[in-house]
């Protein structure tokens, strides 16, 4: 009968033992054992070779993988990983194919087992992704629809000097148009934005956070830059608070750029600048990008065709609007009393239209600033955009009738 799981060691040896013995034939032993004959003479053989240390069951693996990494393309993946340790297997390729578009580089899975395999690489924890938020935020289908600004977290270097970097991205190539170290008021954001906007003309939009330095709790949250950019014909958009997700292409870039600049932090401010300047250029035209097929945000960017005007205009309204001009402390006069709207917008005209319920409109170009309360004459401002309110605010905006009540 064959051999039996339990005792195959026992019944292997009671067949070399008949070998040896030399009972019966190599046929008739191997009938008796219920083996076939190339088994038994294997068996034979190894005994002989190797002893009773022959017998043991051997890996049927081969000793070398037909389709194995060549060591000389392992050897030029490690070093590319060495030159960019925080790149991915999908960069390394790319970069790779790039350098030598003959080889044929292995899959990016297979390089991230061979960083593995050299503890070159650790598995990321699993964070849990929050629910997407509905927002009335316009399409991103070209460079320069929009351009996404923030302050990377502050930190201080080595010297104990605290470092603010001002952020400024593309959202569509992912490119990085600034990235200073400035103070976080709206007097340090203005010149950076005000170059940028002069060197790659201006955007559709751009988005930032509801809070300072970008917006002010104020009248439509205006404050001084944000005054000027829809004065140069650029929508603002604005991320609910507490949801960094919807800014979350520049985000990611802020984990990369704490990453490569900031783990440790420099000696100084000024070497902390020339870490991020050398930083920007790297992000824009060296490190492929998984969205954008591998490619740098230098291949796909290009300056907008809305050049920075050599005059800047006022915000004109139709004729259902009554303009006013804010006054030097901020306040228009209407209905005979002194209405405060924003010192941001000392100097500015302003267009009111009037609603259907009574109360009037106050809009700065196409921003809505409030609305003035017909009983009590003072401006109700709307706040910036919250979860659940968006709704009422643009009710509100919507009740607007065709004609004004001049005051």
């Amino acid at each position: 009968m064959p051999f039996k799981e339990t005792c195959v060691d026992e019944e292997t040896m009671r067949f070399i033992s008949a070998c040896l013995k030399n009972e019966a034939n190599m046929t008739e032993r191997c009938e008796a054992f219920g083996i076939s004959r190339d088994w038994g003479y294997e068996l034979l053989r190894r005994f002989r070779a190797d002893g009773p240390a022959g017998l043991v069951p051997r890996s049927k693996a081969p000793h070398h993988h037909g389709r194995a990494m060549p060591a000389a393309v392992a050897a030029a993946i490690l070093r590319l990983r060495c030159e960019w340790p925080s790149w991915g297997p999908k960069k390394l390729r790319a970069e790779l194919a790039r350098r030598e578009p003959g080889v044929d580089w292995p899959a990016h899975s297979t390089i991230g087992d061979l960083l593995r395999r050299e503890g070159l690489s650790e598995p990321r924890k699993r964070r849990r992704r929050p629910v997407p938020v509905t927002q009335s935020f316009a399409p991103v289908r070209a460079p320069n629809d929009l351009w996404c600004i923030d302050f990377k977290g502050w930190f201080r270097t080595r010297d104990g000097k605290r470092c603010d970097p001002l952020t400024l991205t593309d959202a569509d190539s992912r490119f990085l148009l600034a990235c200073r170290i400035v103070e976080p008021t709206a007097e340090g954001v203005h010149p950076v934005v005000e170059r940028a906007l002069r060197e790659h003309g201006l955007p559709l939009a751009i988005r930032s956070d509801n809070g300072p330095p970008f917006a002010s709790t104020g009248a439509g949250g205006l404050n001084a830059p944000a005054g000027h950019w829809v004065k140069l014909g650029i929508r603002l958009e604005r991320t609910d608070p507490g949801s960094p997700q919807q800014n979350g292409r520049h985000e990611r870039m802020h984990g990369t750029l704490k990453d490569e600049t900031a783990k440790p932090p420099a000696d100084t401010p000024v070497a902390q600048q020339v870490a991020f300047d050398r930083f920007r250029h790297t992000f824009n035209q060296v490190r492929p990008h998984e969205a954008l097929g591998q490619e740098t945000p230098a291949s796909r960017y290009t300056p907008s065709t809305r050049t920075y005007p050599d005059r800047i205009e006022e915000p004109t309204y139709d004729p259902e609007h009554a303009v006013r001009r804010v006054r030097t402390n901020g306040t228009i006069k209407w209905g005979g009393e002194l209405v405060f709207l924003s010192e941001a917008l000392i100097g500015e005209p302003v267009g009111i239209a009037e609603t259907l319920t009574g109360d009037w409109i106050v809009r700065f170009a196409d921003i809505q600033l409030g609305y003035i309360d017909r009983r009590t004459k003072k401006l109700r401002h709307f706040a910036p955009a919250r979860p659940g309110r968006r709704k009422a605010h643009n009710e509100q905006a919507e009740n607007t009738v065709s004609y004004v009540s001049r005051q």
